[in-house]
């Protein structure tokens, strides 16, 4: 009796979790067409900065198809500055690769917060969603997840939100190394202020309690002070003293709400 009740348990659940992928499918395209269309003012912001990477590689060591299999394969703006600057520095494979993952470590954050809405889907569809997570696309699912309830939302939102940030970081890039020969000087022309302005449309929208003021004026002043550790170890830091703020007043804020439930 007992282990029916269970295999019916996991049926039901097994059948939620169908009718969230397939039975919803009628508005898949348009979940993925919505995920795509409210990246774009995020796929303009990154558009200089493509154009500026491919420049770059233009004037490092790599070949103009290392540039693009970077983009292709890596897709992390910060990343493949930063790899391909060591590169033409002549860095070391080891020091490269830890420099680019420290940098990116803030992706655990990323997926740590995400956890709760995607942990229904089936693994093909976490690790597909994973290799498409940037900054913009993890800010653009974020707010679309916090209109419903953790497992009600399928995976065709961020797919179309990734999708159409990883093909725009690809087209830029190859417009970059194609212009980089002929116009040298586009390093020059502050297009990556186009980038800062985004992350800061990324993060205000966000700044709506007084915990993430805090953790967000914690972690910006503390990355501009220690901007001169090396291997980006001062923005790592600051992440965490952000990180460590905003966790301290949230429980701050719920002590009280946690007590008086004790005390019923």
């Amino acid at each position: 009796m007992l282990r029916d009740h269970v295999v019916s348990a996991g049926t039901v659940s097994g059948q939620q979790e169908e009718t969230i992928l397939t039975a919803a499918s009628p508005n898949a395209l348009n979940e993925f067409a919505a995920g795509a269309r409210d990246t774009i003012p995020m796929m303009i912001g990154a558009a200089p900065f493509g154009v500026i990477f491919g420049t770059l590689v233009t004037a490092s060591p790599l070949a103009l198809w290392h540039g693009q299999l970077m983009s292709l394969a890596v897709f992390a703006g910060s990343a493949q500055f930063i790899a391909a600057g060591m590169i033409a520095g002549n860095a070391s494979f080891a020091v490269i690769w830890a420099t680019t993952f420290v940098v990116n470590l803030r992706h655990v954050l990323y997926s740590a917060t995400l956890a709760p809405y995607v942990a229904h889907l089936p693994a093909r569809w976490r690790w597909a969603l994973a290799g498409l997570m940037t900054d913009e696309v993890f800010a653009v699912a974020y707010a679309h997840y916090q209109k419903r309830a953790a497992g009600e939302i399928g995976p065709h939102y961020f797919f179309g939100s990734g999708v159409a940030m990883y093909l725009n970081w690809q087209a830029w890039t190859l417009v970059g190394l194609f212009f980089g020969a002929a116009f040298p000087g586009l390093k020059s022309l502050g297009l990556d202020f186009a980038m800062v302005a985004t992350f800061i449309a990324i993060i205000v929208p966000q700044l709506v309690a007084l915990r993430f003021v805090a953790a967000a004026l914690a972690s910006g002043v503390l990355s501009f002070a220690w901007q001169d550790w090396p291997y980006k170890l001062g923005l790592l830091a600051a992440v965490l003293v952000g990180v460590a703020v905003g966790m301290m007043l949230t429980m701050l804020e719920a002590k009280p709400r946690l007590d008086k439930e004790r005390a019923q």
